[in-house]
């Protein structure tokens, strides 16, 4: 009987934060469609797979949220080797299996050129804007995702020369 590589009926509670930058320390942020609110964030997302490696998973949700290869030469993905634990919020609760109430965030930045293109994915975001670390920082909707901009400076000296 043929396997299949169908995405699982709900969302498995890992997932990535990737921190997408320049060498001078603009960081991309892209703001939710599935809210009113002005929710603001880096790229997200959880693993498709339970045996997806995590790096792989960044590399994909990139790609998929903002069309940015994170395999291109001109990019550097690094893992920050921060884990976050924080209760899935209840708006969202309903994509996960019922009792599932807390996600594991693993947390990567990816170096990129400056002026590399962005193409959203409209179903997932609406706009992104490009801002100085501190200033990404203050519009991050998620206190994990604020926290990781301002440990931006510490992870971009080791990647982005």
């Amino acid at each position: 009987m043929p396997t299949t590589s169908a995405a699982p009926a709900f969302k498995i509670p890992e997932s990535v934060l990737v921190v997408v930058h320049t060498a001078a320390l603009n960081v991309l942020l892209i703001r939710r469609a599935d809210t009113a609110a002005d929710y603001w964030q880096s790229v997200t997302g959880s693993k498709d797979h339970i045996d997806e490696p995590f790096a792989q998973t960044a590399a994909r949700e990139v790609l998929e949220e903002t069309g940015i290869d994170a395999a291109d030469a001109a990019c550097t993905l690094h893992d920050w080797a921060i884990e976050n634990v924080y209760d899935i919020y209840p708006r969202w609760r309903h994509r996960y299996a019922p009792g599932v109430t807390r996600n594991r965030e693993h947390v990567f930045g990816l170096c990129v050129p400056e002026g590399v293109a962005v193409r959203l994915n409209p179903r997932e975001h609406t706009q992104f804007a490009w801002l100085p670390w501190r200033a990404a920082a203050d519009r991050c909707f998620s206190p994990s995702n604020a926290e990781a901009c301002l440990l931006l400076p510490r992870f971009a000296a080791e990647v982005c020369a």
